[in-house]
């Protein structure tokens, strides 16, 4: 198992855990990572289990004893918080002795793409696809300081195909409105990666106290929204620079994109012509 990918390992893996152990990987993704450093026995008493079933899951999981899983869970949190400051320092600046630009730029961003859509199930595409293309209500989207631009790039696309899609507004006052207008037809998708945002972690509790379903874009160590949201869309951050690579999320957008496209079918395709025509209308392009 990759240490940097503890969080979304131990959720990965609860479907092959006994009714017990899963009780003990809910309680550490709900409060990820802090009840990780808790005592054996507080951790069993937090779960509701005993201390061995504590220690059968760390045991599960790849770890020797809880001092381990404690010792590698600290070296996660390291990953989980790194500025691309510090990925750059501890990584060294490259000289290019490893070949040549396009040579690293081209195996690093192929070996991240594959290992993301390894990781991703088939179950959590199809739900993220359903959940989006099938609101009565509205599609709102929502991102940070970067990754709101791949949450633009996802509303721009479902606008196409779907009525009511809307890119959460900047203006504060647009914002609050937008947001009071959350409830059970409606359907958040969030993107939310390393060094999370809390605006963006408060406006995914508020949409769940709207009993709003939330569809989450996150990395391997999993944003604090992961324990709100229905459905956890995760990818590799690996990137020639130290900023966390974009292009496997953007896969990801697109493969939702086309599965809304399958599943509006004529209703999409009736949708994009319309749009043609009041743009030929209005000689937009």
């Amino acid at each position: 198992m990759s240490e940097a990918a503890m969080a979304e390992s131990i959720r990965r893996g609860m479907g092959d855990c006994s009714p017990a152990e899963r009780k003990v990987a809910r309680v550490l993704l709900a409060a990820y990572p802090s009840a990780g450093f808790e005592t054996v026995a507080r951790l069993a008493e937090r779960a509701g289990v005993s201390g061995p079933t504590v220690l059968r899951f760390v045991q599960r999981l790849g770890y020797r004893g809880f001092p381990d899983f404690q010792e590698a869970l600290r070296r996660d949190l390291d990953e989980r918080s790194a500025s691309p400051l510090r990925i750059y320092q501890a990584r060294g600046a490259q000289d290019g002795d490893g070949g040549t630009l396009r040579d690293r730029a081209a195996a690093v961003s192929v070996s991240t793409l594959e290992r993301t859509f390894a990781q991703v199930s088939t179950h959590d595409l199809d739900r993220s696809v359903e959940l989006i293309s099938q609101a009565s209500g509205t599609v709102v989207i929502a991102g940070g300081r970067y990754s709101s631009l791949l949450g633009r790039a996802l509303a721009l696309h479902l606008e196409q195909i779907r009525p009511r899609v809307r890119m959460m507004p900047d203006e504060p006052s647009a914002r609050a409105a937008l947001t009071e207008d959350l409830g059970r037809k409606d359907v958040l998708v969030v993107f939310d990666y390393r060094r999370y945002e809390e605006h963006t972690q408060r406006l995914a509790r508020f949409a769940r106290s709207r009993h709003t379903p939330i569809v989450l874009f996150t990395d391997v160590w999993l944003s604090p929204i992961s324990s709100d949201a229905e459905v956890v869309l995760t990818s590799e951050t690996a990137a020639p620079s130290p900023f966390d690579a974009l292009t496997p999320v953007l896969a990801l957008v697109e493969a939702v994109v086309a599965g809304c496209l399958e599943r509006l079918g004529d209703a999409a395709i009736d949708r994009m012509a319309r749009a043609d025509r009041a743009a030929d209308d209005l000689a937009l392009y």
